[in-house]
């Protein structure tokens, strides 16, 4: 079984739907690899005054642990997606993409 990253677009986006994007993507990686383990990398209870790079580094330290990662639609636009999908690259995680 894969162990499965998610990096998606959340800025002005509610948690329904980030959710709802999250779980179409889930579907798409079974389709692809078969049963996944998703690496929870929504964090609904982060700290108040958390900086995007905590949020960054939160999100590299679980995509170390990462088997594939899956890369929604309009990534290519945000910061942090862009910086993910780089380590991703560098360390040859497998990628998945829309």
């Amino acid at each position: 079984m894969k162990k499965l990253f998610i990096s998606q677009p959340m800025k002005d986006k509610t948690d329904a739907e980030i959710m709802k994007e999250r779980t179409k993507i889930v579907e798409a990686a079974k389709e692809r690899f078969g049963e996944v383990e998703v690496i929870d990398s929504f964090f609904e209870n982060a700290p108040h005054d958390a900086r995007p790079l905590w949020f960054l580094g939160k999100s590299l330290e679980m995509l170390s642990a990462a088997d594939c990662a899956y890369f929604a639609e309009g990534w290519e636009d945000y910061r942090g997606c862009k910086i993910e999908h780089e380590c991703a690259v560098q360390y040859g995680i497998d990628i998945v993409s829309e």
